[in-house]
């Protein structure tokens, strides 16, 4: 059986025809740019994440970057950041000339460790980034109290968590600002590149939304150095279309997990994800852990088995970041997490016999020791 890691058919034809006749009204209109139908799904998106205002943008990196920038972030700036996660995360910092500070992580929940963070922070330090990795967010209260008494801003990476929770709060209300990233490979995915920031201070969003638009406010009346970062109408019609339907997805998506962990979670050399109970987790990806992950990864992609490793090298050893100075051992936590983390298949229309498939051949090459 091949079982690929993630596959967009079902989820299209759910959406098809209110596609097809939403990217008919735009085709008519010649509104590809911030037409009436972006601004509908900035509202829309706003409330579903329980905010005041969300600024649509061409990716999460702009995202994430531009949320700095409203944030006053530049050079002789730190910015504290998980090492284990997408490196988007830190170059969005390295853009505004900022110096991305790296910390270890949760061996739990692989997100930012909240005791490493508040070690982390220094006279220069302005704003933290957890990051809500795999799609469980990171524990926003004890980084919410030190951001606070430390006056930090903390900027939420929601970018892998549309809809995941933090004791009843929505991904996207538990920080200053927070950032998402429509890719399609997330769970609320355009079919192109996208990203929102979400906020609920106006001050932000007045000058997000100047910043996404060439810093303008009128056609030719420029406040700031603005950029060129939109989201394209077409991308917020593929959007609406998906976001009614991200919950049950993510049901869904958490309906796929239980079944591998039930499958899985008793077999000696496979850990499977912890769920904290305080937070809801919508499993962008799941990850399990093994000793011998290199191996059984190469195995799992020749018995058909569409496995992916996420992230297997740490933000601090990467070489973009060899100027920080870093070396191997500063963060055991994340260094072992990467030598042992592996994707399984995830998406929410994924059937019994596919996910046994994946469990059987996995227990299979774990129990001969590869």
């Amino acid at each position: 059986m091949n079982v690929p890691f993630i596959d967009f058919r079902e989820q299209y034809h759910a959406i098809k025809d209110k596609v097809d006749a939403g990217l008919k009204k735009v085709f008519e209109d010649g509104s590809f740019i911030l037409g009436p139908q972006e601004k509908a799904f900035e509202e829309e998106f706003a409330r579903y994440c329980e905010a005041q205002y969300a600024v649509g943008v061409n990716s999460g990196t702009d995202a994430l970057y531009l949320a700095l920038l409203a944030l006053d972030i530049g050079p002789g700036d730190e910015v504290i950041v998980p090492t284990f996660t997408f490196i988007a995360t830190a170059l969005c910092v390295s853009y505004t000339g900022a110096r991305p500070v790296f910390v270890d992580i949760e061996d739990r929940t692989y997100n930012i460790d909240p005791a490493r963070f508040k070690a982390a922070v220094t006279r220069k330090t302005k704003a933290v980034i957890p990051v809500h990795i795999y799609g469980q967010p990171a524990n926003m209260d004890e980084i919410n109290a030190i951001a606070q008494k430390h006056k930090i801003a903390v900027v939420e990476d929601a970018c892998q968590a549309h809809g995941a929770t933090y004791n009843g709060k929505k991904a996207g209300s538990l920080g200053e600002v927070s950032c998402f990233s429509f890719y399609p490979t997330k769970s609320l995915g355009a079919f192109g590149d996208g990203g929102m920031v979400v906020t609920s201070d106006k001050n932000i969003y007045e000058k997000m939304f100047m910043l996404r638009d060439y810093g303008r406010k009128g056609r030719y009346d420029h406040k700031i150095q603005g950029y060129n970062s939109r989201l394209d109408t077409v991308q917020a019609v593929v959007l609406s279309a998906k976001l009614p339907l991200l919950d049950e997805w993510n049901r869904m998506r958490n309906g796929v997990a239980a079944s591998y962990c039930k499958l899985l979670e008793n077999e000696s050399g496979i850990k499977v994800p912890v769920i904290q109970k305080d937070r809801t987790h919508v499993f962008q990806t799941f990850a399990v852990r093994l000793s011998n992950r290199d191996k059984i990864c190469e195995a799992m992609q020749k018995s058909g088995a569409g496995v992916l490793i996420h992230y297997p090298i740490p933000l601090h050893l990467q070489e973009a970041y060899a100027e920080l100075g870093y070396k191997k051992g500063d963060f055991p936590v994340a260094e072992q997490l990467c030598r042992e983390i592996l994707s399984l298949p995830m998406f929410p229309h994924m059937k019994k016999d596919q996910v046994e498939y994946v469990c059987d051949t996995l227990r299979g090459l774990v129990e001969k020791k590869l």
